[in-house]
């Protein structure tokens, strides 16, 4: 396979040009895997990113463009560095510089809200210094609907990348396009594969259903990594579209997929490779067999991935190995040998297969972007005239689901655009109710909390709401 010119890596000398289901773990298992100085001198003249402008940058390229803020790095306590995680080169350079110096970036995702970015400062300021091997923390909502950061270690994005390269390996002339918010951990894990292996990055500014297609034809793309929503859209803009012989992996994860859209994939032969991760687990820890991604039905949510453990206690998916997290920010440290639960629901078969049944108690994915209730509900009953809110998720063909609030009102009911204005205010947009319905009371159930599924039932009095 070719494309793009990129050659074959330090992560990918165990595959010739025409064996991708060979596993290189080269590079990731390395000291300096994730080091640009490091990548400068083993592939320099490599093309490492392409731009948001089109520019290509070599990994001699990005060393100089870090090797200032490096500098200015030197000394610097283990307190975490602010980046907004915008799709752009310059991203890419102020990440590679942090990693280099050993300081870990607070990862801020580009469309929560000013509050949201300060709250989440605050919270790592006053957590004081991090482990030495901290890369990354990136904030992530508990059942409670409280985010906490998540501390992820170098080491763990390195057995991330040894865990994919596993399974799908590299060949020269890979490609990965990164239309994912480097914000979330399924984008930065796409910087640091590609650094491990010394492959190329292909930057999207933001993701556009419209030029994707063309985007992976022009760009001579390999891989991509998409949640359902993504592809959906995709397909919807494109409708014939099929995929380049060259495109050989095509990664979905984030949330659940329709029967319907994998038959859409599989009319546009698309190499379906479905991952289940989490952001605690520094992205996937279960995967389709490379092999199998041209099945024609989907082999559950995959096979767990060579350094990761999967168990299913009471139906409840708990995990451990080098990837996962090294704990919640200002809390204990995980013990290495503990199991993490996930909090989500799923059966591992005899053959090995996992089957996902539910992601975490009432998380709403809407676009592959996760929503706690709790969070919006606070949000929701903060603003004078809301006595209550109960928010739940609504199935939505193309977004997976979409957020909707039932409310309580507290004397008069605040008018709409108020309502939008406050959640504007507060709320990343994909945390924002899009409908809401008015009762005179919310559905508990026995235990007191608000009944979800009973809410659900009235989702044909769903209006929506108008600035």
């Amino acid at each position: 396979m070719s494309g793009g010119g990129a050659p074959e890596t330090a992560a990918g000398r165990a595959a010739s040009a025409g064996g991708g289901d060979a596993p290189l773990a080269g590079a990731a298992a390395d000291a300096g895997a994730l080091s640009i100085r490091a990548a400068a001198r083993e592939a320099g003249g490599a093309p490492a990113v392409v731009a948001e402008d089109g520019r290509v940058w070599t990994f001699s390229d990005l060393a100089a463009a870090a090797a200032p803020r490096i500098a200015a790095l030197t000394g610097h306590a283990r307190g975490a560095v602010p980046v907004v995680g915008h799709n752009a080169v310059a991203t890419v350079v102020e990440l590679l510089a942090l990693l280099e110096a050993g300081v870990p970036a607070l990862l801020l995702h580009p469309r929560a809200t000013a509050a949201e970015h300060a709250a989440e400062i605050a919270a790592c300021e006053a957590a004081g210094a991090l482990p030495a091997d901290a890369a990354a923390v990136i904030f992530t909502s508990g059942t409670t609907g409280r985010s906490r950061g998540a501390v992820l270690t170098r080491a763990a994005f390195r057995a991330s990348a040894a865990a994919h390269a596993a399974n799908v390996g590299w060949q020269a002339g890979d490609r990965w396009l990164l239309a994912m918010p480097l914000a979330r951990v399924g984008g930065l894990s796409i910087l640091t594969r590609c650094l491990a292996a010394r492959a190329t990055l292909v930057l999207a500014p933001r993701f556009d259903a419209a030029r994707l297609p063309g985007l992976i034809e022009h760009e001579r793309i390999t891989l991509a990594s998409l949640v359902p929503t993504m592809l959906a859209l995709t397909l919807d803009a494109h409708p014939g579209w099929v995929a380049p012989p060259y495109f050989r992996t095509l990664l979905l994860g984030g949330s659940a997929a329709s029967p319907r859209l994998f038959a859409r994939s599989r009319a546009a032969r698309l190499p379906v490779v479905v991952t289940y991760g989490c952001t605690e687990t520094c992205s996937q820890i279960v995967a389709t067999p490379y092999e199998a991604r041209f099945d024609a039905e989907p082999w559950g949510c995959g096979t767990v991935l060579p350094g990761a453990e999967l168990r299913a206690e009471g139906e409840r998916l708990q995990v451990r190995g080098a990837m996962r997290m090294h704990g919640y920010l200002g809390e204990p440290a995980l013990d290495p040998e503990a199991w993490f639960d996930t909090g989500d629901h799923g059966r591992i078969h005899a053959d090995g297969h996992v089957e996902l049944f539910g992601r975490r108690h009432d998380l709403i994915v809407t676009g592959g972007e996760n929503v706690y209730p709790a969070e919006v509900e606070r949000v929701l009953e903060a603003l004078p005239g809301i006595a209550a809110a109960a928010v739940f998720g609504v199935p939505d063909e193309t977004w997976g689901q979409t957020v909707a609030a039932a409310l309580v009102a507290d004397g008069t009911p605040p008018p709409d655009a108020t309502i939008v204005a406050h959640l504007a205010a507060h709320l990343a947009r994909h945390k924002r109710p899009r409908a809401v319905v008015w009762a005179d009371a919310l559905p508990v159930t026995a235990a007191g909390k608000p009944d979800r599924g009973a809410l659900g039932a009235r989702s044909a009095e769903l209006r929506g709401l108008k600035a």
